[in-house]
């Protein structure tokens, strides 16, 4: 069957189209994007501005016909942080729904951990025991922990890349000041979640998953032959600390020309690395896999499960 997955992110709107079913792995057959960087439209009352909700709508009405067009046997739409912590959200999802037909599904913080750890473990398979997952999102720092495919702590932090741009690297580039803030707010808040998982015994796999984690892994990581089509991505702690500092030097506009660093991502990087740092450090990880596989694939694999 063909089904699709409209992510309705904090930095994009992104459909993906794959054929799909259950018990096979999903086969991406197209992809339509919009970058939008809503955190940009968040006003201080924590509501989406009218100009951030015209972009959004107007990515999600382009999406929604490409999806009509694409004869889907379903389309799975959800949305993830930006939209979920917008004091205006609901109107806001109303207003979609009447404008384009799409009726989103908001994602809990703890959902989207979830949907994420399944997808990598199922990537990753029973063999990697214990899986860590640490997943950077525009809005959010999601973290999990299990042997199972539920894991058994699930997270989602404060921490997106997006917002810790917003929120502290107010210059371009930033300021070695803003960077040391960024850094004293991550630790602490990842300290206190720490503790969630003590106990749990030591990760046999260490994962990151998301763009941002890919995007840091191409430019500071590196790469080995794999299984099947994918090539092993890895990063280590030590490469990406002499890198984000590096990083932080480079206008925003300037940094697209480093291996791995897209347009899309270019004003957030610097803070998702310094976020990604800061996670590893409190993890006391030295280095992690990059999963190709994410949220989005997540969703599908919940909804093929279901149908089975």
């Amino acid at each position: 069957m063909r089904l699709g997955v409209l992510d309705v992110g904090s930095n994009t709107v992104h459909l993906l189209i794959v054929d799909a079913h259950s018990g096979a792995r999903p086969v991406a057959e197209a992809s339509h994007k919009s970058v939008l960087r809503l955190m940009r439209y968040i006003d201080s009352d924590g509501s989406i501005t009218d100009e951030g909700v015209s972009s959004l709508v107007g990515a999600i009405r382009d999406a929604a016909r490409i999806a009509k067009e694409s004869n889907l046997d379903e389309l799975l739409p959800m949305a993830t942080s930006a939209v979920r912590e917008a004091t205006n959200g609901p109107e806001v999802l109303a207003l979609i729904k009447r404008e384009t037909g799409i009726d989103l599904h908001v994602l809990s913080g703890e959902e989207e951990a979830r949907l994420t750890f399944l997808a990598v473990r199922r990537w990753y398979g029973w063999s990697a025991g214990n899986i860590l997952l640490f997943d950077i999102g525009g809005g959010s720092l999601e973290i999990a922990l299990g042997k199972d495919e539920e894991p058994e702590v699930a997270l989602s932090l404060p921490l997106g890349a997006g917002r810790s741009t917003i929120g502290f690297l107010h210059n371009d580039p930033p300021t070695e000041a803003q960077q040391n803030s960024l850094r004293d707010h991550a630790r602490s808040v990842l300290e206190a979640a720490r503790s969630e998982f003590s106990g749990l015994g030591k990760p046999g796999q260490i994962v990151g998953s998301s763009k941002t984690i890919r995007s840091l892994a191409r430019l500071a990581g590196s790469e080995t032959d794999g299984v099947g089509e994918e090539d092993r991505l890895t990063l280590r702690r030590n490469r990406l600390d002499d890198w984000v500092p590096r990083l932080a030097q480079i206008p925003a506009d300037s940094r697209p020309a480093l291996p791995g660093i897209t347009t899309d991502r270019t004003f957030q990087i610097v803070a998702g690395g310094i976020v990604l740092s800061e996670a590893m450090a409190a993890f006391n990880v030295r280095e992690l896999d990059v999963s190709p596989w994410a949220t989005r694939e997540g969703v599908l694999l919940r909804y093929l499960d279901r149908l089975a």
